[in-house]
């Protein structure tokens, strides 16, 4: 029987590839859309991500590392970097398209801060891809909770690194974050890394993902739906909670 991982895998990554193709603010006003994702993605956070980060924590501690031994909330730490690192790349982000649109009226990063940027959700698009292996121990439903939260997460990621590179991550970005999930999952299928590896690399992730649902995937009042917010939230951590 084939394993969910690499379905699911392709199935993400044809978001990177052909989410521009797929037209959904001429179906659904951005607005509805980009909340009813929001709710969905704080449902996840509280009840998966804060779930596994605190099994995450029972597996650091058994590395016994001399450092560890020193530091309480191994992975929350872990986290709290995961969240740095991609707040500042943001930051960087911003600043280039600022001066770039300052010095020659274009709004698009430069080609260094592009890659830079691109590469290191790149970087999270490979730990997903390999993390899609452990689906294999679930159920069709829970596979299918987990592919919608992750796609509509992925389908806000990709439509702010468009607005930050536009041309650039039409040509080149997306297509890269294709290939970076295929290859995850690749990997997922031939490498199997320890419990407590792949805590700590989970933890990391999990920093990111929290920082994109506060800074991306809940929009201020004037660009946000509260009841579509509030219908994705209390649909998904139903059905959570009931499979």
């Amino acid at each position: 029987m084939l394993s969910p991982g690499p379905i699911l895998a392709l199935g993400l990554a044809l978001i990177h590839g052909f989410a521009p193709q797929l037209k959904i603010s001429k179906i659904i006003p951005p607005h509805r859309w980009t909340s009813f994702a929001g709710g969905v993605s704080i449902s996840y956070v509280f009840l998966e991500i804060f779930p596994e980060l605190s099994h995450a924590q029972t597996e650091v501690e058994h590395l016994g590392f001399p450092l560890i031994t020193y530091l309480e909330n191994h992975v929350y730490i872990l986290a709290l970097m995961g969240l740095v690192v991609f707040y500042g790349l943001d930051i960087l982000a911003l600043k280039s398209r600022s001066r770039n649109q300052a010095v020659s009226d274009l709004e698009q990063t430069s080609p260094l801060t592009f890659w830079i940027h691109t590469a290191a959700f790149a970087a999270v698009n490979v730990i997903l891809g390999y993390l899609l292996q452990n689906l294999d121990s679930h159920g069709l439903a829970t596979c299918l909770l987990f592919f919608v939260a992750v796609a509509l997460h992925l389908f806000v990621i990709d439509d702010n690194l468009r607005e930050h590179h536009q041309k650039l991550y039409d040509r080149q970005g997306r297509w890269l974050l294709t290939a970076a999930i295929v290859a995850g999952a690749i990997v997922g299928q031939v490498a199997k890394l320890d419990e407590a590896a792949i805590a700590v690399v989970w933890s990391f992730v999990a920093g990111n993902i929290i920082l994109s649902v506060l800074k991306r995937e809940l929009p201020d009042e004037r660009k946000s739906c509260f009841w579509s917010f509030a219908s994705g939230a209390i649909a998904y951590a139903i059905l959570l909670l009931v499979i």
